[in-house]
């Protein structure tokens, strides 16, 4: 039986932990034995190729899916994930890739849209004060809290997704793609505001395709393929080892793969390898 936590995790202290999650669709095998640890005031990034079972993993853990088997530890408990309402309600907010944002509705109108303070009479002045209060917190360069979504720039638009995910006060962000279609600076932008999210203590999940953006904030890079894991690293840890364990060739055909991409060469035993 699920129960709400409601202190926050000390810095560093595992917040939430998977154990043998698999999730089956039919005669369809999605994930297979998942673990996953993601700690206070870390970034976890969850990387693999296309159909590596990243977003059936997210959505397990946002209460979508229901795994199949396995068991999920939410602050030193375990818990059962069996609705969207309930992961939110743990402390499991999710930004997705669609950010869900209202375009004709105002900065302010999206933060608290379905949380609105004094629902019966709207607390015009209470939503726009927490409004401004947190995107101040969180370094965000949003014009206007009555600035319309649609007059945003994209950057500026996750950053309002990942604003409202924070009014619940979570424990666990998880951002689906947050840089995908962004500009340089726009970019910049989102990571800085993801470093502020973990500067605040919470636990943050990260799907990206741009390992760039994933060696700048996280502090450990997850690897799936083909619904199983298939390594942790870190964001030292070279290509060459990140894109083996992605796609599953050997070290030494991914190092001359990027060789003729770079247009260089290694020998081995004075020959070309």
């Amino acid at each position: 039986m699920s129960r709400v936590v409601k202190d926050m995790p000390e810095k560093g202290q595992t917040i939430l932990r998977l154990s043998n999650i698999s999730k089956h669709f039919g005669a369809v095998s999605a994930l297979t034995d998942i673990e996953l640890e993601v700690k206070a005031g870390e970034v976890v990034a969850l990387v693999g190729d296309n159909g590596a079972g990243k977003s059936t993993l997210i959505k397990v853990l946002a209460g979508v899916h229901q795994p199949s088997s396995g068991t999920i530890e939410f602050c030193g408990q375990n818990v059962t994930l069996d609705s969207p309402g309930k992961a939110l309600e743990l402390g499991i907010a999710t930004v997705f890739q669609d950010l869900a944002l209202c375009e004709n509705l105002d900065v302010v109108a999206n933060l608290f849209l379905g949380h609105e303070l004094s629902p019966w009479g709207l607390d015009e002045v209470a939503m726009e004060v927490r409004a401004w209060t947190l995107l101040r917190e969180l370094a965000a360069r949003i014009p206007s809290v009555r600035e319309p979504i649609a007059s945003l720039s994209g950057g500026q638009r996750q950053t309002v997704a990942i604003a409202r995910s924070l009014l619940l006060d979570p424990k666990i962000i998880m951002l689906d793609e947050p840089t995908a279609a962004l500009g340089v600076a726009q970019t910049a932008e989102v990571l800085n505001l993801i470093e502020r999210v973990r500067e605040r203590g919470l636990g943050v999940i990260i799907i990206s395709h741009n390992m760039e953006d994933v060696r700048a904030v996280a502090d450990r890079i997850v690897v799936l393929r083909l619904g199983r894991n298939n390594g942790v690293f870190t964001p030292d840890s070279s290509n060459q080892d990140l894109v083996a364990a992605i796609t599953g060739a050997t070290e030494n055909a991914v190092s001359r793969r990027l060789d003729r991409k770079t247009g260089a060469t290694h020998e081995t035993s004075g020959r070309p390898a």
